[in-house]
């Protein structure tokens, strides 16, 4: 049948083409019904086998199973006079090709794109379809910057993570071994050695679209098809800290994360991707361009016993994994590490318990405590400057210590806890904490947690103020004898803490859950003894 402006297409009346991809024509179409413009893509008339008319037809049910902001909304499948058709959602815009002709994209920019194209591709993923073919041609942007994900027509349905198969019925056997689908350039390692893929293989083709909108040029690209696969399967691209300088390091941690060639080294849930991309969207004025400071070993301090350090040591590590962005391997050759420098004309002065640092819970600023004119106070710094700034109302704080949204610190001076402004300000007090009181953590909830060491113990307080209350005293049964480094895990219920023994004793961490229907906490987790010959 041929296609001119004019033509009817069923209830349709087209009136001109607007783009020919490998799956068929897309024309400009009016539907009379609804008095409303749609797009029409039809199958090639010279192409009739069945494999492609069945995968034509696989596009549409899998896309019209979707509903979703960022995917394209299909209205009607057909077949008029031998042409099958589908008829969609016409999007007004670009393509994610012509925007990225215009070279690299500014981060913000790249990140609002990302995280549409992300959270549309967790929607199919969760309904257990793969788009196997995601490239810039296949992503249009309105005008208004909103994202459309099109061309389902190589999706493969899979079973969805949490069901044993789609839901969504379909006749499509799968891919045979050897047979590769896809483009050139975006495909996954799995995907262009003929390798049964999932929705990891996706992954990989967004993580090739962010390097290419933040470097300015493909990841694998090289002269001949051939090579572009070869360079997918067996080398590295060029690393984003030297092809995209400006990209902040987080951002370029997902994005590498993405490009791995294990399936396993990406991201298990695309749901959790997305979640990434959004949350450094969100704060993109924030987001470091340079890697996060190293923290340095704790000595033993209070008389405690080498085993309980060793347990704190621990915990430490627990902490900066659990608040790290993700698992992620680091480039070759390119250590995350730099030296920070104390500010000019003081000493570095942590407290007792050589806690004088704190990261924020986004990684992007470091507080220290140091000391200057004979007294100890706090100082911030963002890490991707060198400039120092002293906090308002921290004069002699000790431990200090973030509130999760990063919006204040918390620390101990002159047998107080208090807190002040991020930026600092005015100090308010929020509980009576003697010296021997120390090493604070703050909960979602608004809950700060403290060790104290007479009568010893773990504290709580509400982050408004208000009187202690020991929520945990150490266990005699157990020969504990402080309990230390309390550090809460993201529902901000359940925390882990280090129960310390006695001299010549051994440490243990535990796993501490409130349960809110008793009247105190209960131990249902780990409660492992190191053993007194550990280290670390």
């Amino acid at each position: 049948m041929k296609i001119s402006p004019g033509t009817r297409l069923g209830p349709y009346e087209i009136n001109g083409l607007l783009g020919v991809g490998g799956m068929g024509e897309v024309y400009r179409a009016r539907d009379p019904r609804l008095g409303r413009d749609v797009a029409i893509k039809i199958l090639p008339s010279e192409v009739d086998n069945a494999e492609l008319l069945a995968r034509f037809e696989q596009e549409a049910r899998a896309a019209s199973a979707l509903n979703h902001p960022n995917i394209i909304t299909i209205y009607e499948v057909g077949n008029a006079d031998g042409s099958a058709y589908i008829a969609m959602e016409l999007v007004s815009g670009s393509s994610l090709r012509e925007l990225a002709a215009g070279g690299a994209l500014p981060t913000r920019r790249l990140l609002a794109v990302a995280v549409q194209i992300a959270d549309g591709l967790a929607r199919a993923h969760e309904a257990g379809i793969v788009h196997r073919d995601l490239k810039p041609e296949n992503v249009m942007i309105t005008r208004d910057g909103h994202v459309k994900i099109l061309d389902f027509g190589l999706a493969k349905v899979v079973a969805a993570p949490e069901s044993p198969a789609s839901q969504i019925p379909t006749s499509i056997e799968p891919t045979r071994p050897g047979l590769v689908m896809g483009t050139v350039g975006y495909m996954s390692p799995e995907q262009a050695s003929g390798r049964p893929i999932d929705f990891r293989s996706d992954q990989f083709a967004l993580g090739s679209i962010l390097y290419e909108l933040a470097a300015g040029r493909r990841p694998f690209a090289r002269e001949t098809s051939a090579e572009t696969l070869t360079a997918i399967l067996r080398e590295e691209p060029e690393p984003l800290q030297s092809a995209a300088p400006g990209l902040p390091v987080a951002v370029r941690w997902v994005v590498e994360r993405c490009l791995a060639k294990d399936p396993s080294e990406r991201y298990a849930s695309t749901r959790d991707l997305a979640r990434d991309l959004g949350h450094l969207k969100d704060h993109v004025s924030e987001v470091s361009t340079s890697a996060p400071a190293v923290a340095q070993p704790l000595p033993r301090r209070f008389g405690l016993p080498w085993p309980a350090v060793a347990a704190a040591a621990l915990l430490a590590a627990v902490f900066f994994a659990l608040a790290s962005l993700r698992p992620r391997r680091a480039p070759e050759g390119q250590p995350a590490r730099f030296p920070v420098t104390i500010p000019a004309g003081a000493s570095y002065a942590p407290g007792e318990i050589e806690r004088g640092f704190s990261v924020s819970p986004d990684g992007t600023r470091l507080v220290i405590e140091a000391e200057s004119g004979g007294h100890r106070r706090l100082y911030e710094r963002r890490l991707d400057s060198e400039e120092w700034k002293p906090l308002e109302g921290s004069v002699d704080a000790e431990s200090p210590f973030w509130s999760p949204d990063g919006r204040f610190l918390a620390f101990f001076a002159n047998g107080k806890l208090k807190k002040i402004p991020a930026g600092g300000g005015p100090a308010e007090e929020l509980c009576q904490a003697p010296p021997l009181a120390f090493i604070g953590a703050w909960s979602s909830n608004g809950t700060i947690l403290f060790t104290k060491l007479d009568p010893p113990g773990l504290y709580s307080v509400p982050s408004t103020g208000g009187a202690a209350v020991r929520l945990l005293a150490p266990d005699p049964a157990q020969k504990e004898a402080n309990l230390l480094w309390p550090h809460f895990l993201p529902d901000g219920r359940r925390f882990l803490y280090v129960a310390a023994g006695g001299a010549g004793s051994c440490g243990s961490l535990r796993w501490i859950r409130k349960t809110p229907a008793r009247s105190g906490p209960s131990i249902r987790g780990w409660n492992t003894p190191l053993p007194a010959t550990s280290s670390l």
